[in-house]
């Protein structure tokens, strides 16, 4: 989740390893890290060659020398949001990501096979898993923290929270792009009495979502978004365009116009990035969302420009911090039920996942934002609940 900015390395990678080091550890010291310090956010190096991975390789090498074991943080959460929070990371960008950023910019990454990728690596892990971490629901977004003080109760009041702007009643036909497995469709159809179909690229979840909430007015499609047809009141996109890519984001609303009645609202739920000029770490990219591009604010409005109106914007990435940390406390208390099946090397690697993206949204480096958008203009003006 976590961007990548393409500033070059800085000291030099062929700087001798000693000032080198000094020279990291005067920049941690900025950032109230300590390498070999006693607190849970210092950095501890059990292997040599860390910082010049992390020099030469920028957050690939330091992401991979973690699951290697080449170094440790008791509180990878607090150690993140230290370095993010003074910016740090930008220090980590070698010269060698350039080719990344230009793939990443200049390539539409984001269609034809490529598009079914993240659910082989990332969705498709298995139900049983994500059950253990997730909520009764398995709502796989950010939570809504406002009145909550549990997972299962934050994810109940984003789901009410969306229902509730989208304005649903009963006899609705309402559209879930990117549906996950179904929790807003089961919520929407349960509690306001609409009828749903959803668009998801994994098979695992399309199964799950067909058996948990079969008897409901629910139908769940393995397809692309653009396959979609037909038309609906209502359009929820909950966690999802960060899978877009910037290449389709205008195709991504296009094919969302077409799909919404005159009078109807969209609701597109996202993480969003501080820049428009950055790409996904390659780390992420990599490991956990192939081919992820997360769309900055001026990006989403760029792409709805001239067929939708932003009705209103919300922004509550804090409420992520949250998510994550609740997501890792299950993790680690189901671990050790998956630990010979996955392996030590998966564990690190899911735990550098949930928790520097919990620094990273607890420093304000990513954002959550909500967006109800309509076609022509709510007449008289729309109104948060």
């Amino acid at each position: 989740m976590t961007e990548n900015h393409s500033v070059q390395a800085t000291p030099a990678p062929d700087a001798p390893s000693s000032e080198l080091h000094r020279a990291i550890s005067d920049m941690l010291a900025t950032a109230d890290i300590q390498i070999g310090g006693k607190r849970p956010w210092d950095i501890q190096l059990n292997a040599p060659g860390v910082i010049e991975r992390a020099v030469s390789q920028g957050n690939l090498g330091f992401g991979e020398a973690y699951m290697d074991g080449d170094w440790d943080a008791d509180r990878l959460d607090e150690f993140f949001y230290r370095l993010l929070s003074c910016q740090l990371e930008q220090h980590f960008k070698p010269r060698k990501q350039l080719l990344y950023y230009l793939s990443a910019t200049l390539r539409n990454l984001q269609q034809g096979k490529r598009v079914w990728k993240v659910a082989q690596v990332h969705y498709d892990l298995g139900n049983e898993f994500y059950q253990t971490m997730l909520d009764p629901r398995m709502t796989y977004s950010c939570g809504y923290w406002k009145n909550a003080d549990n997972l299962a109760a934050a994810q109940e009041a984003k789901l009410d929270l969306v229902c509730r702007k989208l304005g649903l009643q009963p006899g609705m036909r309402v559209l879930d792009i990117g549906c996950g497995w179904g929790s807003f469709m089961g919520y929407a159809a349960e509690h306001y009495g609409v009828e749903c179909v959803g668009f998801t690229v994994s098979q695992a979840q399309a199964d799950w979502a067909r058996l948990h909430y079969a008897g409901l007015p629910i139908e769940v499609k393995l397809q692309d978004y653009r396959e979609v047809e037909g038309k609906f009141d209502r359009i929820a996109s909950i966690g999802m365009f960060e899978h877009v890519g910037r290449k389709n984001h205008r195709e991504f609303m296009r094919v969302a116009a077409n799909a919404l009645a005159e009078d109807g609202l969209l609701l597109l739920h996202s993480i969003g990035k501080d820049k428009s000029r950055t790409v996904t770490d390659p780390w992420t990219a990599k490991y956990i969302f192939p081919y992820g591009d997360l769309p900055s604010i001026r990006q989403i409005a760029d792409a709805s420009e001239g067929l939708f109106i932003a009705e209103d914007v919300e922004n509550f990435g804090a409420d992520y911090d949250k998510t994550l940390m609740a997501w890792h406390a299950n993790f680690e208390a189901a671990w050790p039920t998956f630990r010979n099946s996955l392996g030590d090397r998966f564990y690190r690697m899911w735990r550098y996942y949930l928790l520097s993206c919990a620094g990273a949204f607890r420093a304000r480096d990513l954002q959550l934002y909500q967006w109800v958008l309509s076609k022509k203009g709510v007449p008289g003006g729309y109104v948060r609940p």
